[in-house]
């Protein structure tokens, strides 16, 4: 009788475990495990962009320590600290350059990007590539990553989904590897 129970137990044991659904933690690895928001297109008119805050602040300096001077489509440029600036009235704002600037040396603090066939190199929310002189601002495809942002970037909501901002390049956080990473996910259309 001990038999036939022992027997009977360890046999309904071993059916409930063959038959019940297994949760645990799964060793597969995942390279690139995100969840990503669509923008449908990759240009998003500035009217369906609402910025979390009504007003941007506006840094300016009175003086540029040792600051180059670049002319472009007759707008003067003054690159100092890393960062562009434009003269109003007698101080000094930050500005982006626009696409198509063009430089002989890059930024000290760039970092190169590589995305399908794209090579860019990336300062401060500004992309570059390389040309037979030197390096011109361009217009980052849809899907690149990078890993920071400049710290003058802005919150924007399209769709009643937030978004990050810089440049009128929109950006998506997301994980890459376990890292926090920023997604193109659009343009923000000007005109």
């Amino acid at each position: 009788m001990k038999i036939l129970l022992k027997t009977y137990v360890i046999s309904s044991l071993l059916l409930v475990a063959l038959t019940s659904q297994v949760s645990a933690q799964s060793r597969r690895y995942t390279k690139n495990k995100k969840e990503s928001k669509v923008i449908i297109s990759k240009r998003i008119p500035s009217t369906k962009v609402k910025y979390k805050k009504p007003s941007r602040k506006v840094v300016t300096v009175r003086s540029l320590p040792a600051k180059t001077v670049i002319k472009h489509k007759g707008r003067m440029y003054y690159y100092a600290n890393n960062k562009y600036y434009t003269r109003s009235s007698d101080r000094y704002i930050v500005i982006a350059p626009q696409v198509g600037f063009r430089i002989k040396v890059l930024p000290s603090n760039f970092k190169r990007v590589h995305f399908n066939s794209y090579d860019y190199f990336y300062a401060n929310g500004i992309f570059y590539t390389q040309i037979e002189a030197g390096y011109e601002v361009v217009e980052p495809k849809v899907g690149t990553i990078v890993y920071e942002l400049p710290n003058d970037f802005e919150k924007v909501v399209i769709n009643d989904e937030i978004y990050y901002e810089y440049a009128n390049i929109l950006y998506e956080k997301v994980q890459v590897d376990g890292t926090r990473a920023y997604e193109i996910v659009g343009i923000i259309d000007m005109e």
